[in-house]
């Protein structure tokens, strides 16, 4: 099973390409960054909306415990 691979030489990239290669590179770069702020944005609006559900439900059973106590 011996199997002959050749040697792939890299491409040599002109100034040109190279130039095209790392403006793709930075635009593609800056696309990823400001999907991941977003991504950002939204899970910490959404954690705050829970965290203010979760802080009126505490409140609501205090109140609830609280007005059982006073009509016991």
């Amino acid at each position: 099973m011996n199997e002959h691979f050749d040697r792939v030489t890299p491409k040599t990239l002109t100034s040109e390409e190279r130039k095209e290669r790392d403006r793709q590179r930075r635009a593609d770069a800056e696309l990823a960054m400001k999907e991941h702020e977003a991504a950002q944005r939204a899970f910490y609006a959404n954690r705050e909306r829970l965290r203010l559900e979760r802080l009126a439900r505490e409140a609501a059973a205090e109140d609830d415990a609280g007005s059982a106590r006073q009509s016991s």
